[in-house]
C-alpha cells in the first residue's frame, strides 16, 4: 500500500530548479533516504513533503489524498508527520520527560496516556535513567535520543529526519545509525532521511535514492546501487570504483589490452556490441602475490604503483602490463606488499557494471 507519493515534484526559483520532477513512492513502514552531495535538492524535497515548502510543479499525496500542490499547501500540524532536524530541536527549559510528553500533550491526551507512552518510550530508547535531566546535561547521542523518543511517541504517519547524525562525532554517528535502524524495525513507520554520508544510507534504509543536480539518478536497494549502479555518478558517488572505457566484440568484453571473457558471465547479455562504460568495484578483484591457478575468471598482470592503509583495508592502484590503465584493488589488512612490486588480479566478472 502507497503512504507517500511525489510525483513530478518540482521546486525552481526563477529559472533553478532546485528539484526538478521528482517522482517517489514510499509503501507502508518503507525507509528511503535521499541520498547526495551539498545542494542537490535533498533537503528542498524533504521541506516540501513536511511542508514548509510550497512546489513550483507536481504534488504530494499521503494515502492518496494531496496534500502539497502549487497554490495548495497542507499545514505542517495537519499532516501527522513527525520531523527530526539536524540540532535536534529539543526544548532547553524542558527535562527529557517533558520533551517527550511535548507532543502528546498538544494533542490533549490523559495524563494517565501522556505518563505510559512517555515510560515505554524511554524504555526503547533507554532513556528512562535520564528522564529528569535537561539538555545541557545530555551528551550529543542522548540528545538525539531525546529527538528520535519526542519524534516515534506521537505515532506519525510519516517521520523525516534531516541529516539528524551530522553533529555527532564519527564512533557515535556509526553507534546511532544502527540505532535508528532497530527502532525503525521495531514501529515501522514511514521514513524518509536525508544524508550525504553514504553509510548512514546503506546502514538504514530500504531503498536509497541518489540525488544529483536536483533529480534522482537511481533509487534502488542498497546492494543494487553498490552492485548494479546505473549511471556515472552513482557509481563514483556510492563507494569506491574503477570507471573503465571498454568494448563488447564479438561475444566479449575488452578493456585496454585486457579480455574480461565472454559477456555471458558478466551479467551484460542486454547491452549491444560496442564501446561501453564500465564500472569495477575495488572489493571485485582479488590480489594475488604469484600466478593464482587456472580458473574461469579472467587474470590481469601487473605491478603496484601506489598503496594506501586504510584499517580496514590497503588500497592499492595497480598498472596492468602494457597498458596505461591504474586499477584500484582492495586487500585484507594484513595482505600487504609493496610498490614496484608484480601482483595479479582475479576479476569477478559478475561484479562489472555498465553505467551511462
Amino acid at each position: 500500500m502507497s503512504r507517500l507519493s511525489l510525483h513530478g515534484l518540482t521546486k525552481a526559483y526563477g529559472r533553478n530548479r532546485v528539484v526538478d520532477r521528482i517522482d517517489l513512492t514510499l509503501t507502508e513502514g518503507e525507509f528511503v533516504s535521499l541520498l547526495g552531495p551539498s545542494g542537490c535538492g535533498k533537503t528542498t524535497t524533504l521541506r516540501m513533503i513536511a511542508g514548509f515548502v510550497e512546489p513550483t510543479e507536481g504534488s504530494i499525496a499521503m494515502e492518496g489524498e494531496v496534500v502539497s500542490a502549487p497554490g495548495s499547501v497542507l499545514p505542517p500540524e495537519r499532516r501527522q508527520m513527525s520531523m527530526i532536524f539536524q540540532s535536534y530541536a529539543i526544548w532547553p527549559n524542558m527535562t527529557v520527560e517533558e520533551n517527550v510528553a511535548f507532543g502528546l500533550k498538544l494533542r490533549k491526551m490523559p495524563s494517565s496516556e501522556v505518563r505510559r507512552r512517555v515510560g515505554e518510550i524511554l524504555e526503547v530508547v533507554q532513556m528512562s535513567h535520564l528522564a529528569g535531566r535537561y539538555p545541557a546535561e545530555l551528551s550529543g547521542g542522548q540528545q538525539q535520543r531525546v529527538a528520535l523518543a519526542r519524534a516515534i511517541v506521537v505515532k506519525p504517519a510519516v517521520m523525516l529526519l534531516d541529516e539528524p547524525l551530522s553533529n555527532l562525532d564519527a564512533n557515535l554517528r556509526e553507534e546511532m545509525r544502527f540505532e535508528i535502524r532497530r527502532l525503525h524495525d521495531e514501529f515501522r513507520i514511514t521514513t524518509v532521511y536525508v544524508t550525504h554520508d553514504q553509510g548512514e544510507a546503506m546502514a538504514t534504509s530500504d531503498r536509497i535514492a541518489v540525488m544529483n543536480a536536483g533529480r534522482i539518478e537511481q533509487c534502488d536497494a542498497p546492494h543494487m546501487l553498490y552492485t548494479r549502479p546505473r549511471t556515472r555518478f552513482v557509481a563514483g558517488f556510492v563507494g569506491r570504483t574503477n570507471l573503465l572505457e571498454a568494448r563488447i566484440e564479438a561475444g566479449s568484453l575488452l578493456l585496454e589490452g585486457v579480455d574480461l571473457g565472454p559477456v555471458a558471465r558478466t551479467g551484460l547479455t542486454d547491452t549491444p556490441a560496442g564501446a561501453v562504460l564500465v564500472s569495477l568495484r575495488p572489493q571485485a578483484m582479488s590480489l594475488h602475490a604469484e600466478a593464482p591457478p587456472a580458473t574461469d575468471d579472467p587474470v590481469i598482470e601487473g605491478t603496484i604503483v601506489e598503496r594506501t592503509y586504510l584499517g580496514e583495508a590497503w588500497d592499492y592502484v595497480v598498472k596492468p602490463d602494457g597498458t596505461n590503465l591504474r586499477l584500484r584493488a582492495a586487500a585484507a589488512p594484513l595482505d600487504a606488499h609493496d610498490v614496484g612490486r608484480k601482483v595479479w588480479l582475479r576479476v569477478d566478472p559478475r561484479q562489472v557494471a555498465v553505467v551511462q
